[in-house]
């Protein structure tokens, strides 16, 4: 796992850069929050192809634990890929939703993960 940094308006952003799944649990997720947390990053852009698959599942409740730990920490998240690949209402509802707010954004780039949390 690399991590890019991006300084966008004087604030930090961590693009984490891998070929692996890094994130197959919550506690993966955590783990990898905490380690760019204790960084000072508390704006991360993770690719989709870096999450498992089950994630986008909504029905494992995976993407509900990884997104409450975000929260809790108060670490705003953009998965950046291409979500049209999974079908079913719920879960292009849950993108939608999720994209109303700032917490967590589901974007098609990097550029627009970047700027989207450069405020």
């Amino acid at each position: 796992m690399e991590i890019e940094a991006h300084d966008a308006n004087g604030i930090k952003i961590a693009e984490i850069i891998s070929e692996e799944i890094l994130i197959q649990t919550p506690e993966d997720a955590l783990q990898v929050l905490v380690d760019l947390y204790y960084q000072d990053f508390d704006r991360i852009i993770i690719h989709e192809k870096n999450i498992t698959p089950d994630f986008f599942d909504l029905k494992t409740g995976i993407a509900g634990e990884v997104l409450q730990k975000f929260a809790n920490y108060r670490v705003r998240l953009v998965i950046v890929g291409e979500f049209i690949k999974y079908p079913g209402h719920s879960i292009k509802d849950f993108i939608y939703e999720s994209n109303k707010g700032r917490q967590v954004n589901f974007l098609g780039s990097r550029e627009l993960a970047v700027e989207k949390l450069s405020f």
